[in-house]
Order: structure tokens, then C-alpha cells, then sequence
């Protein structure tokens, strides 16, 4: 089979999304398919990977870590991309590549999914803080999943969101995957004397550096513990636009020696032992949907804090699995204090039950991608 994956991003410049679409790509290339990963150009590329891409022309966006690709100028791209006779095209965006994906959808007569990952009203308001303009923007999304064959959502939650948005078709649920992953005591010895993390406890946070994934509670909390506990670090890996707004109110509020910044980490094996070597892992997320994040954690053994009803905390179950609290940064301490205890057998409940092996998932992927080729051939 011969399959396109397009994303708005492409490493080392992934997100989320582009760590799930790397994933699809890796997985299905193993599976002897020929899948292509087709993104935006960006200017330090990484074109070494274990799958073929393409990419199209881009330019920077103002204040964002992304790119706006411009695929009708490229034409390279545009040739090249006509000698490829796809089976079908699979889009995790809304935007330019779901938008290059429709028109080759149509020109090949094939069928095109489309996966729904992110609360894009909530990025349009951050923007342009204007309901009118971001719900205009929510029309412009819907009018691309109104355009595909088929929808697809990573959980429950996620796609009730874009319910929400007006979107009134068939969803089908099709989870991110997280490959397990067994550190050895000298991967976590050498993570915590790189990062020194010599402390009893080590608190993480992995993800974009930005305002709207509630690192001012992560901040707040951290400064509350820190009243009445010593022995602790909490590390920040990741970066992102609000980076150095971020190391300000460290600075700001005395915590330098508490809060480490280790910058973004492409090593696997090393982001997995930092993982590893954490007690807990403190997302207050209420902006991601299934972030991957919460997976790979639970695959090193490591439970996770989350918000109460999240769409984050789906599949989680207090003191089993994970933890759960409020929103607000009292509550994330007292989590925190209260978890500790428990961490480590709540960690190893999580290793059993939260992450699902990439090769699984793509076994259903790849049947309902047959399912789907074969309703289109017949049409």
C-alpha cells in the first residue's frame, strides 16, 4: 500500500501531532507499506529518517514555532508529488497539508482521512483573542473534516470536541500508540547525573514551552511545595514560544535552584530515562487532547498528574493508574505531596494499562484503511 501522511510540522520541529505522524510513518514503512511523510519545509530538516518524505515551501509565522506552508509555489513539489500514484492519503491538519492533501485526494480519486488532534478554538482566541474571528476560524476546520472520507479522533473526549464545533458525521476512535520502553539502572544513573538530579524526589514536565499547556500552575505549585519541602527538583524538557516568559517567573519567584530547563531532547533513549528517573509527571494540561507525553511516562513506569475531566485524563483512574486533581495550584501541590507515597505502584499500574504498543494500533489502522480503499473503489 502505498500511503500519504501530512502534517503541518516535521522533525526536529514536531509537536505532538508530529511525533504521532512520525510514528505512523516508522511503523507502517516496517510493515513493508510505502508511506511518505509530507509536511512544510523547514530549514534544518531531518532528512535521515527510516521513511521518504516530501516537502513544500514554507514561511515562518510571526511568534509561533510553526511554519505556513505555500505547496502552489512549489513547483518541484508539485511535480514530483504527481508521480506518486497513492492509495490513500491520510491528513492530521486542517490547515496547508490538510489542504494539499484534499486536492490530491480529488485529483487521484482516493480516499482521505482526516484525524482530529487539537482544540483549534482555543489557538485562534490565544491569537486573536476575538470569539467572532476564532469562531470563524472553527468554520474554516470543520469545512476540512466536512471534506474527507472518512473522520478519525484519538479518544472519546477529543472527538466530543469537535462535536462541539458542529462537525455532524461519524467519528471513529482510533488511539495514539507508545512503544514500551525498559530503562536500565545505567540510563537512569546517567540521565540523573547529566541533568543533576541528584534529589530524592524529581518532578517532569515534557512538552511545548507555552502559556495555554498551564505551566503557571506547574510554576505556582512548585513555588507552594517548595515552602515546606527541600529535596526536590522539577525539570522542564521541551521548548516553545513562551520559553523565555517561562525563565523569567522562575527567576522571579526564587526558583532557579529548584527548576531545570533541559531544552529539547530529539535522543529517545535519553527522554525516556529522564522519564524514567521521575517520580511523577505533572501535566495540568487542559489544552491536549491524548498527548503522547502521558504514554510515554506511563511506559517508563511513571504516573502522571491531570486535571479532573480532562480530555487528557481519559483512561485514567485516580490512584490506580494516575492522579487527579483540580485545576489550580494548591490542589496540584497537595497532589503532588500526596502522591508520592504511592507513585511507584500507581507507576507500574500505568505501565500495564496506559500505553498500547504502536504495531497494535496499526493493525486496526491499517484494516480500516482497507475497509476504506475498498467503499471508495466501489463508489
Amino acid at each position: 500500500m502505498i500511503i500519504g501522511q501530512f502534517c503541518d510540522v516535521y522533525p526536529p520541529e514536531t509537536d505532538g501531532v508530529g511525533m504521532v505522524v512520525k510514528s505512523y510513518s516508522e511503523e507502517l514503512t516496517k510493515m513493508q507499506h510505502i508511506c511518505y511523510y509530507i509536511s512544510p519545509s523547514t530549514p534544518d530538516c531531518i532528512v535521515n529518517q527510516d521513511f521518504p518524505s516530501f516537502h513544500y515551501m514554507s514561511i515562518k509565522l510571526a511568534g509561533s514555532v510553526y511554519r505556513a506552508g505555500v505547496p502552489f509555489f512549489d513547483l518541484p513539489f508539485r511535480k514530483q508529488i504527481k508521480q506518486i500514484k497513492f492509495d490513500i492519503i491520510h491528513a492530521h491538519s486542517p490547515f496547508s497539508a490538510g489542504r494539499t492533501a484534499i486536492r490530491i485526494a480529488k485529483k487521484q480519486k482516493i480516499p482521505l482521512i482526516g484525524t482530529f488532534h487539537s482544540k483549534y478554538y482555543d489557538d485562534f482566541y490565544i491569537k486573536t483573542h476575538s470569539k467572532l474571528l476564532s469562531k470563524t476560524g472553527v468554520k474554516y476546520v470543520l469545512d476540512f473534516y466536512n471534506s474527507c472520507d472518512e473522520v478519525w479522533a484519538v479518544n472519546n473526549a477529543t472527538g466530543q470536541v469537535l462535536h462541539d464545533y458542529g462537525f455532524k458525521g461519524e467519528i471513529i476512535i482510533m488511539p495514539n500508540g507508545t512503544n514500551p520502553w525498559h530503562p536500565t539502572e545505567s540510563d537512569i544513573k546517567s540521565v540523573t547525573e547529566r541533568f543533576g538530579l541528584n534529589q530524592n524526589n524529581v518532578f517532569l514536565f515534557v512538552g511545548q514551552h507555552d502559556w495555554k499547556k498551564n505551566i503557571h500552575h506547574i510554576i505556582e505549585a512548585i513555588k507552594i511545595y517548595s515552602v515546606s519541602h527541600s529535596d526536590f527538583k522539577m525539570v522542564f524538557t521541551g521548548k516553545g514560544v513562551n520559553e523565555e516568559e517561562i525563565k523569567t517567573l522562575v527567576r522571579e519567584l526564587g526558583l532557579n535552584e529548584k527548576i531545570i530547563f533541559t531544552g529539547h531532547i530529539m535522543d529517545r533513549n535519553l527522554l525516556m530515562s529522564l522519564y524514567a528517573r521521575a517520580d511523577l509527571f505533572v501535566f495540568p494540561s487542559l489544552y491536549d487532547n491524548a498527548p503522547l507525553v502521558i504514554r510515554e511516562a506511563a511506559a517508563a513506569g511513571t504516573p502522571s498528574i491531570l486535571i479532573k475531566n480532562s480530555c487528557a485524563s481519559e483512561g485514567i483512574t485516580h490512584d490506580y493508574n494516575g492522579f487527579l486533581c483540580d485545576d489550580d495550584p494548591k490542589c496540584i501541590t497537595e497532589c503532588i505531596t500526596t502522591s508520592l507515597p504511592k507513585a511507584k505502584q500507581v507507576g507500574m499500574n500505568a505501565q500495564k494499562t496506559v500505553p498500547t504498543p504502536w504495531s497494535s494500533i496499526m493493525v486496526n489502522v491499517i484494516k480500516q484503511y482497507r475497509n476504506l480503499i475498498d467503499i471508495k473503489t466501489t463508489e
